[in-house]
């Protein structure tokens, strides 16, 4: 199986391992596992953003008045 090493400063080794023993996980199965957490979460934000994409015109005729946040006065912030 292919492995990796992937150097850390002093510091940050101290967080990451206090990060994997928060979760009761060992050095290498909380590295293993932020990896492809990160993997997944990549993959669902392109799946809903395409989904959203497929939807915005049908969204846009059953709510003709909704102001994207982006158009609203004041930016996302007035979202």
């Amino acid at each position: 199986m292919p492995s990796l090493n992937v150097p850390f400063t002093e510091e940050e080794l101290a967080g990451v391992r206090a990060a994997a023993a928060a979760e009761g996980k060992s050095l290498k199965q909380y590295l293993h596992d932020l990896g492809v957490r990160e993997m997944h979460r990549k993959q669902f934000i392109t799946g809903a953003s395409a989904w959203a994409d497929r939807l915005r015109d049908e969204f846009d005729d059953a709510f003709p008045g909704e102001v994207p946040p982006a158009e609203r006065r004041g930016g996302t912030a007035a979202a």
